[in-house]
């Protein structure tokens, strides 16, 4: 027998880990290269991981469900007797060969990621504790960043630890975070750390709005005119560089509410768009989602997104940005108001509007600004 490991490689996401959703062979199989071997699923995306090597399948790591890290074990391999003239490539060694392939090359990484069972990554890294009350908690699986510490000088206590342990188990088992939520739980926070976020807000009033108008489409078509009168909210923030990238094209994230989780799909460059093209493009994106079909690619490199949380419920809120972006526009629910008109009380169809914008990079006024052009544009007859 010549036995290879074949490593969960970085399927281009930069993820640590991904979930296993459904293997296409089991263990014993014969199997060439390029056969579909698993299909996992990394940031909001499920991507079918073809097999690198030509053999039979001796022993697959994990079931459906289990989240793998990147760099452990997949698959091990059985290459004696492969076709002659068959590619095959180590996975498991740490050289940067390639590995397999999803979509061009797929690199494996040399080093293993490591993260906590528990519900904080941290590791209690900022909790002052000995070490071995530190081996008490990764005994317990308690992370010492959620523990309140009565020890003298905020030192954590064994006391403490147990106290904690107690807590958790009558609480039952923590669920994991898995798919769109986990990447979900990244991306916050991620924005979080990074971004310094400041919302306004403020109302459009589409009484004059025709029975047919599509509040999405007049959505994408107000921002590409705020992101015209003030260019500098369509960009990308290098907070290494502490420098901006003002963009020409824009790729607007649209957040698509699912039953399992949030989805942001891009639209490619909305401004060469006509209206048809839009309603086009945004009915593929919308069933792609809902078939979990789209590809990874389709949701990577918004310049500006959108979030219609009106449709649901809500009238203002504070949509986070996600960096490198530097703003988001959300829309809240319809309502009927009223609002002065010529001196005189009238009943109008106002929509709410919450702009949040990362101030390192964009100024109060540059966004009210935008917003007031966002606002200018929807107020014109449909």
């Amino acid at each position: 027998m010549s036995i290879v490991v074949f490593n969960l490689p970085d399927l281009g996401e930069g993820l640590p880990d991904a979930e296993i959703v459904e293997w296409h062979a089991k263990d014993g199989d014969p199997i060439k290269q390029g056969d579909l071997l698993v299909s996992v699923e990394t940031d909001k995306a499920v991507v079918e991981v073809p097999s690198p090597y030509s053999g039979t399948l001796v022993k697959s790591y994990g079931r459906a469900g289990d989240i793998l890290k990147v760099g452990t074990p997949l698959a091990e391999f059985d290459t004696e007797g492969a076709a002659a003239g068959s590619r095959v490539v180590s996975g498991s060694e740490d050289n940067g060969e390639d590995a397999g392939t999803v979509v061009g090359r797929v690199e494996t990484k040399s080093s293993k990621v490591r993260e906590s069972s528990g519900a904080v990554s941290r590791e209690g890294s900022e909790a002052r504790a000995a070490p071995a009350v530190r081996a008490l908690a990764k005994r317990m699986n308690v992370d010492l960043s959620v523990i309140k510490p009565s020890g003298p000088g905020g030192v954590v206590t064994a006391n403490d630890v147990k106290r904690v342990a107690t807590v958790l188990a009558g609480l039952g088992p923590i669920e994991p975070l898995r798919g769109t939520r986990r990447s979900m739980a990244r991306t916050m926070a991620l924005a979080h750390e990074q971004v310094v976020p400041v919302s306004i807000h403020d109302d459009a009033d589409i009484d004059h709005w025709s029975g047919d108008d599509d509040i999405s489409l007049r959505l994408i078509q107000a921002i590409v005119a705020g992101s015209h009168a003030q260019p500098g909210l369509n960009a990308w923030y290098d907070s290494q560089a502490v420098g901006r990238r003002v963009l020409d094209n824009i790729d607007l994230g649209i957040a698509v509410d699912t039953g399992d989780g949030l989805f942001v799909p891009v639209l490619k460059n909305v401004g060469a768009c006509t209206a048809d093209d839009l309603r086009r493009d945004l009915e593929n994106l919308k069933t792609s989602v809902k078939s979990r079909t789209i590809p990874p690619e389709a949701m990577r490199g918004a310049t500006f997104t959108l979030t219609n949380f009106g449709a649901l419920a809500g009238k203002y809120a504070t949509p986070i940005v996600v960096p490198p972006a530097v703003a988001i526009l959300g829309s809240g629910s319809t309502r009927e108001a009223v609002v002065p008109c010529k001196g005189q009380p009238v009943v109008h169809r106002i929509i709410p509007l919450s702009l949040t914008f990362d101030h390192r990079c964009i100024t109060g006024g540059e966004a009210a600004r935008f917003l007031q052009a966002v606002i200018e544009d929807l107020q014109k007859p449909g």
